[in-house]
């Protein structure tokens, strides 16, 4: 397939060229408590007999956490030693499941993009060497997983749904993939996911 033919150049060229200095937020302003708190993912990308794959996680399930037992992507909030998104990217990452930041290599970030949970999030990209020995945090993660990136291109494995959420005027789209391996990636997750294959130009 052809996304498979992408090499770390040429998906590091791509993302530079997407890159946003604006925030996507379709939060209405009313509904957030305060600015939004700035955080990071990793989109971690391996390769798997030369196919590329998305790593994913589940988040152990906390009462009162609202996104508890979700399918994401490692991180968190940024704190205040964190010199940038791409640190604090890669400390989160290796917390929750013990990749050492000198182990990936990143190839860029995406556009900010404001949740409903009142963070604004950078989903920075960078890819990782495969097999490796992961170590999930049993207070933070339940499973970690990948999913090949053809399958997420293809449109037959997702739709967007409209959602009511409370606090909102009307009912809000909501990304939704298939069931793949067991698990449903949807909502923020979902979309940074297809922010980053718009990205690349492979939808």
């Amino acid at each position: 397939m052809y996304s498979n033919s992408l090499t770390e150049q040429e998906i590091a060229k791509r993302l530079n060229r997407f890159i946003s200095p604006e925030p996507i937020n379709h939060i209405p302003e009313s509904f957030l408590d305060g600015n939004p708190k700035p955080a990071a993912v990793l989109i971690p990308l391996l390769q798997i007999e030369n196919a590329w794959h998305i790593l994913f996680i589940r988040r152990t399930k906390i009462e009162g956490d609202l996104h508890s037992g979700q399918v994401a992507f490692p991180g968190g909030g940024c704190d205040p030693e964190d010199n940038n998104s791409e640190e604090a990217a890669l400390r989160e990452t290796q917390e929750e499941i013990g990749i050492r930041p000198k182990d990936v290599t990143i190839l860029g970030r995406l556009q900010d993009f404001v949740t409903i949970s009142n963070y604004v999030v950078t989903p920075v990209i960078g890819t990782i060497p495969w097999p490796y020995k992961l170590v999930p945090s049993p207070e933070e993660v339940e499973r970690a997983f990948t999913i090949p990136l053809d399958w997420l291109v293809d449109p037959n494995n997702r739709e967007d749904t409209l959602r009511d959420v409370p606090g909102f005027d009307s009912p809000v789209p909501v990304t939704y993939y298939k069931e793949y391996d067991k698990e449903v990636l949807w909502g923020a997750s979902a979309r940074f996911t297809v922010l980053f294959l718009e990205a690349l130009d492979l939808i």
